[in-house]
C-alpha cells in the first residue's frame, strides 16, 4: 500500500521554487533552508530537498552548527549522501575563505584593544550571549573569527571541545576566545573566569595557546588576561 503522498519542488509553482526566487530576487532573498536546498538539489523518497535542508539545519542546531560539521559528520545525517555532503562542505569553505583576510589584510593583534577594534562592534549591542574563537599565526595575524557558542556562555553550557575545534582543525599554534555581556558591563563574572581556567587546562594539554579572553559589552571591554582573571593560576 503506497505511503502518504509527499509533495516535491517541482509541485510548487515555478516563481515559488529556491533556484527562481534566488534568480528573480537575489540571493539574500531566501531562507537558510532554501540556500541549502538549491546546494543539495534533491531530496530523497518521501521528503522534498526544501524538507531535508531544514531537517538538516534543525540537527546541526542552525547554521553555525552546519558551519562547523565535518563531512563524516553530514553522511551520517538519513539523507545525506557523500555527494551531497562535499557539496554543502565545499560550498561552506569557500564562503569562509571569501571572509577571511588574505596574508596582505591580515590583522595583527598586538594587544586587546587591537581585537576590539575589529570585533567589538559586531559583538557590543547584541541581545544574546556570542562566544567566538580567534585564530591566529605565529606572526599574531588574524586568520579567521570562528562562532562557536550563542546563548549563555557558562561552564554547563559549554564544551571546551567545540571551543578547542577551530585552532586543532585549523592547526593554529595561537587562538582568543571573545564574548559579548548583552547587559552592557563587560566586567567578567566567576562563571568566565571558571570556563577560562577550564579553556587553558585543555589547550596546553594540546600544545595550543589561549592567549587572551576578551569580554566584550556596549561600554567597552575588559581583557581578562591582563586583569589576572582565569589566568592567574591556570598556568600555575
Amino acid at each position: 500500500m503506497p505511503g502518504p503522498y509527499a509533495a516535491t519542488i517541482r509541485d510548487l509553482p515555478r516563481a515559488e521554487r529556491p533556484r527562481e526566487r534566488l534568480l528573480n530576487l537575489g540571493a539574500g532573498a531566501l531562507t537558510n533552508a532554501e540556500l541549502i536546498a538549491i546546494l543539495l538539489r534533491t531530496g530523497m523518497r518521501g521528503e522534498n530537498v526544501l524538507s531535508l535542508a531544514s531537517r538538516l539545519l534543525a540537527a546541526c542546531s542552525g547554521l553555525h552548527g552546519l558551519l562547523r560539521a565535518s563531512a563524516a559528520e553530514l553522511c551520517a545525517l538519513r539523507g545525506v549522501s557523500a555527494a551531497k555532503a562535499a557539496q554543502l562542505c565545499a560550498a561552506l569553505e569557500l564562503g569562509r575563505r571569501a571572509v577571511s583576510p588574505g596574508p596582505e589584510e591580515r590583522a595583527k593583534i598586538r594587544v586587546p584593544g587591537d581585537l576590539y577594534r575589529r570585533i567589538g562592534p559586531q559583538l557590543a549591542h547584541l541581545t544574546q550571549e556570542k562566544m567566538c574563537v580567534v585564530l591566529l599565526n605565529t606572526k599574531q595575524e588574524m586568520l579567521r573569527v570562528c562562532d562557536v557558542y550563542q546563548g549563555t556562555v557558562d561552564s554547563a553550557s559549554i564544551r571546551i571541545a567545540e571551543v578547542l575545534r577551530p585552532a586543532i582543525k585549523e592547526n593554529c599554534p595561537n587562538f582568543i576566545v571573545v564574548h559579548n555581556h548583552p547587559s552592557g558591563d563587560p566586567t567578567p563574572s566567576q562563571e568566565d573566569i571558571h570556563v577560562t581556567r577550564r579553556l587553558i587546562a585543555s589547550a596546553d594539554a594540546m600544545d595550543i595557546d589561549l592567549q587572551d579572553h576578551v569580554v566584550i559589552g556596549g561600554s567597552g571591554y575588559v581583557s581578562m588576561k591582563q586583569k589576572g582573571l582565569g589566568f592567574d593560576s591556570a598556568r600555575g
